[in-house]
């Protein structure tokens, strides 16, 4: 298990926002010192700010691209290897419109955009918003990889410490952990002789790391006068076998993620982490990005498909994540998908996201490689998407209810 991320919030149009940032560049490094003396490896540290639209004196996309670049010095100057600007926002639909350009002007921050939320219900305006800058942004380098900089949310809430879903809410600053911890899900499993035993050991593996880590956390943040929003130990993983979901997925049962029996697996998984007891925030649920996952990787090629991840979004998942797509794909088939994501989303009243990658040049069962130390070599996986017609093709707002039951 390894500390993904520390990811600290703050409000940039805060009258406290440069005297947070100072106290965040003291406690990042405290925070490194005392998590490593403890035996905890910490990835990165990051810095999320609340939406940019709010603080964005200026929506005229030259003074937005040189005030985003000054931002993106000045995290990298605080100490910081990440920065997410929080996402655009139905009321300011205008914003949604800058963020391919500024993605394109930077290159360690990362942005969102929201898609729908429970009080507004579906907008197909920006829904197709994002579409359009996934589409554009796949364009900026040869190989697609801006996208892995921009995700569309749904329902998702503040304090999420994984990018690019984090964005801040107030003026209070904070930070919370974000948990990269499947290879505890694979040794939990493959060392019982049982489900129940499974799901025991690694309940009890990821209570002793939060309280492990929670003393360290209450201390940064008396010490610094920072809140501390908990932990998101959803089971996030990493291109190595060892600390592979699929591969966690896979022991207990399906042969291969994607054939029948993976839903199960999958969704024992999140019931185990639903079970435990720990101060959260964010997901805390199962992370399937396809890229960063080396068995999610190479099944992309046989048995994994994107209706498969949109079905584990419905008992697990947070979404689609690290999806490599045709290079030929299209804003409306894009749209399409975000639609039904949003849909999911709303129906199940749970936070959901997608970050697609369009690689250009490639198609469909294509094999792709990036030279980044989070990603496995994988396969480009097909759309089976065309555009809507009919009643879903007008640009109509609509609510969709969550499911109750009587």
């Amino acid at each position: 298990m390894k500390i993904r991320s520390i990811t600290c919030f703050y409000n940039p149009k805060s009258n406290t926002g440069q005297k947070d940032l100072d106290r965040f560049e003291s406690m990042i490094h405290k925070a490194r010192s005392m998590f490593t003396n403890e035996g905890y490896v910490v990835q990165s540290v990051r810095l999320a700010t609340t939406p940019f639209p709010d603080w964005l004196p200026s929506m005229e996309i030259n003074d937005a691209i040189h005030l985003v670049k000054a931002m993106e010095r000045g995290i990298k100057e605080s100490g910081f290897d990440y920065g997410c600007l929080g996402p655009a926002t139905p009321k300011n639909f205008e914003s949604y419109s800058l963020i391919a350009r500024m993605l394109e002007a930077t290159e360690n921050l990362f942005f969102s955009g929201i898609m729908a939320e429970p009080n507004q219900g579906i907008l197909p305006a920006v829904v197709r918003a994002c579409a359009e800058i996934i589409h554009q942004s796949a364009r900026t380098s040869s190989n697609g990889f801006t996208n892995l900089r921009f995700a569309a949310l749904a329902n998702v809430p503040a304090w999420v410490p994984f990018f690019p879903a984090a964005y801040a809410t107030g003026d209070q600053p904070a930070f919370a952990l974000a948990i990269e911890s499947a290879d505890l899900a694979l040794s939990a499993y493959t060392q019982s002789s049982s489900l129940n035993e499974g799901s025991n050991k690694l309940i009890q593996m990821l209570e002793s790391h939060s309280k492990s880590l929670g003393i360290i956390c209450d201390q940064l943040a008396k010490t610094f006068e920072v809140n501390f929003k908990g932990f998101d130990f959803s089971l996030a993983p990493f291109p190595d076998e060892w600390t592979s979901l699929g591969k966690a997925i896979e022991s207990l049962g399906p042969p291969r993620i994607g054939l029948l029996g993976s839903i199960t697996a999958s969704a024992v998984l999140a019931s185990a982490l639903d079970q435990g007891n720990w101060r959260r925030t964010g997901f805390n649920g199962l992370m399937l990005p396809v890229l960063e996952d080396s068995t999610l990787a190479e099944r992309a090629s046989s048995s994994l498909t994107i209706k498969d991840l949109l079905l584990f979004s419905t008992v697990c998942g947070v979404g689609l994540d690290t999806v490599p797509l045709p290079g030929d794909t299209t804003v409306e088939q894009i749209y399409a998908l975000l639609l039904d994501i949003a849909a999911l989303s709303l129906r199940l009243n749970k936070p959901l996201t997608a970050r697609l990658m369009p690689i250009p040049g490639k198609k469909a069962g294509d094999k792709v490689q990036f030279d980044f130390a989070y990603f496995s070599s994988g396969w480009v996986l097909d759309l089976p998407a065309e555009p809507l017609q009919n009643l879903l093709a007008r640009d109509e707002t609509f609510n969709i209810r969550p499911r109750t039951f009587s």
